[in-house]
């Protein structure tokens, strides 16, 4: 999926669009609570590990709304999130074109009674919302906040388990949560890794790290040094030889050859194995579950990782962790603000996420991830270890 066009056109003619509804339609109060709502539908289009952060929220929907109908529209990007989940009636995959949009509109026109949208910034999602609900719940920033019978601030300086947790407090739902919804995935799934583990000799008892060195193709700048990955890598296959350890690589097709090139830096050719782009996403849920700790960027692999009840490190620069740390006792991460007078340049809410505000011929390019050297992680690690 190309992103860029479809950030522009929803960026520029959706705005334009939430704009003119937003005036010639200017959204009736409040009604005061939906008691009896018998149908919903949440929305959430885009990343798999801001989709996973939405799950808690979803459940407090349906602990609030027990009798109702929840439907989910998602993409084909972040729709396995939602597979198997007990508090989602149906889950509806939307392509992401204008004729697909208007056609889903067309077909569920004012169907539901409440639509709660859970994007943060795009507009297409507000407009979907506008026409398929009675009521309508969303962040109260941009245009798009014209179509929303109810709104609540995007808090940026709180997790975004939390800012999700604000749209369900909207309707009195009981809005705590100290962990994430554990991912599900097929019996073949299963099936598949176990396979994986035992071609190359994985045992049950290995001490299995996964490391995931990529991170979305919208924000490269969030990798940290594959040269440092390598000494990484390298450092823990010695310290943790006593439990047997065993380091996968896990990552998209595209981030293949990133993981081949920090292989090749690496001292050790033994115990460690390249994963990248060999499993569906449902079968990442799989692999992931079945390691004992975890390392990764600002990605959806690390927030993976923390919803499958893995010990998790993440690693953070252009984004915070205030808002997007792997969530749950015992993960831990890195996050050296003071490196950079400009991080976090990434808000998520405001459609923001540059690849870095310096150039990539300057040598402060990606200035806030090579302030984590490898001892940081290391320490860091030792500790998530030790839970």
């Amino acid at each position: 999926m190309d992103l860029g066009p479809i950030k522009i056109i929803d960026r520029w003619l959706g705005s334009l669009a939430c704009l003119i509804l937003g005036l010639l339609n200017i959204p009736f109060r409040w009604k005061g609570q939906i008691k009896e709502a018998k149908s919903i539908l949440i929305i959430q289009l885009w990343g798999v590990g801001e989709t996973i952060t939405t799950l808690p929220a979803i459940k407090a929907f349906r602990k609030r709304y027990r009798n109702a109908r929840i439907d989910v529209l998602a993409t084909s990007r972040n729709g396995d999130v939602f597979f198997g989940n007990q508090d989602i009636d149906k889950v509806i995959e939307l392509e992401m074109g204008m004729l697909s949009v208007l056609s889903f509109i067309m077909q569920n026109w004012k169907k539901y009674d409440l639509v709660v949208d859970m994007e943060e910034y795009l507009n297409v999602s507000a407009l979907i919302s506008f026409f398929t609900g009675h009521e309508r719940i969303g962040f109260d920033h941009g245009f798009r906040a014209l179509l929303y019978t109810k709104k609540t601030i995007y808090n940026d300086r709180q997790h975004s388990v939390f800012t999700f947790m604000n749209l369900a407090q909207i309707v009195d739902a009981d809005a705590k949560a100290d962990k994430l919804v554990p991912l599900k995935y097929e019996k073949k799934d299963d099936m598949e890794t176990s396979a994986f583990l035992r071609k190359n000799r994985l045992a049950k008892g290995d001490f299995i790290i996964g490391i995931a060195p990529g991170a979305a193709e919208s924000a490269g700048s969030r990798k940290w040094m594959k040269e440092r990955f390598a000494k990484f890598a390298d450092t823990l296959l010695d310290n943790y030889s006593k439990k047997k350890c065993r380091i996968i690589f896990i990552g998209s097709s595209d981030e293949r050859a990133l993981v081949d090139e920090i292989m090749v830096m690496m001292t050790h050719e033994k115990n460690v194995y390249n994963a990248a782009g060999i499993f569906t996403l449902k079968q990442t849920f799989a692999l992931i579950k079945k390691c004992r700790a975890f390392v990764g960027n600002d990605s959806g692999p690390m927030h993976i990782a923390a919803a499958q009840g893995v010990r998790t490190l993440g690693l953070f620069g252009p984004n915070t962790p205030a808002r997007w740390a792997p969530f749950g006792k015992g993960n831990a991460y890195i996050y050296h603000r003071e490196s950079c007078i400009h991080s976090p340049c990434i808000n998520t809410h405001r459609g923001q996420v540059p690849d870095c505000l310096y150039s990539k011929n300057s040598t402060d390019y990606q200035k806030c991830m090579k302030a984590i050297t490898v001892d940081n992680a290391l320490l860091a690690f030792s500790k998530i270890a030790k839970r």
